[in-house]
């Protein structure tokens, strides 16, 4: 990374060239010097907090012509699938501490609604759209079979009266990817509903070096209930 850093461009394009899937990172250049003392003390005195930061923990460095590139970064670990059903309880709590209370999503105001529960139908539902997206590295809510989240809610066996979808690509755990649905004006809206009752909720894995995770949180509500 150091390496590909050094041929120019952003730190941000060298972690993309080589695909590693970094948690955290931070970047270090010195130039004009080929004292191993002299640039050492210039690392300690510029850049000391990313050198005995506890967020990293792997250091790449790549010389040439009197300059040294340095970076340094943590690899992000992802949430193994046999945690899925940890996650999905975790989210669910999160979901129903914020539907507890008043909320504004942007400039819509949202009384307290009752909890959600978590459903199997609706989790299955999430599961094969978040799969979907991370198979073919597509992050919409349209499948690429061309379904809505109506009619995968349908073809998993749920009547419905009420349908509504979340989706969310990179966050690692349930915190992160609620946090940014609250923060998000629509998102919002869809966790804060009075119309839905149930919900589930699935993420999955690139399968190749990316490493990113994509969401999928699904709302509804049964017509006969």
């Amino acid at each position: 990374m150091a390496r590909e850093w050094s041929r120019g461009g952003r730190l941000r394009d060298a972690l993309d060239r080589t695909k590693y899937p970094a948690l955290n990172s931070a970047s270090m250049r010195v130039e004009g010097s080929d004292d191993d003392a002299l640039i050492l003390r210039t690392l300690a005195q510029a850049y000391c907090d990313s050198i005995v930061g506890r967020d990293f923990t792997d250091i790449g460095m790549y010389r040439r012509d009197r300059k040294v590139w340095i970076v340094v970064a943590s690899k992000f670990t992802p949430p193994a699938i046999k945690e899925a059903g940890q996650i999905s309880a975790a989210a669910l709590t999160l979901v129903n501490q914020a539907r507890s209370q008043a909320r504004r999503c942007g400039r819509n105001s949202f009384s307290a609604v009752p909890p959600l529960a978590l459903s199997s139908a609706l989790t299955r539902a999430a599961s094969i759209h978040a799969r979907d997206m991370a198979t073919h590295d597509h992050f919409e809510h349209e499948g690429t079979d061309g379904s809505t989240a109506a009619q995968r809610v349908t073809r998993v066996g749920y009547t419905w009266r009420a349908v509504a979808e979340n989706i969310a690509l990179g966050p690692t755990n349930a915190q992160q990817v609620v946090d940014g649905w609250l923060n998000s004006p629509g998102h919002c809206a869809n966790i804060m509903s009075g119309n839905t009752t149930e919900m589930g909720i699935a993420f999955a894995i690139n399968p190749r070096d990316s490493g990113d995770i994509y969401w999928s949180q699904v709302f509804a509500a049964p017509l006969n209930r």
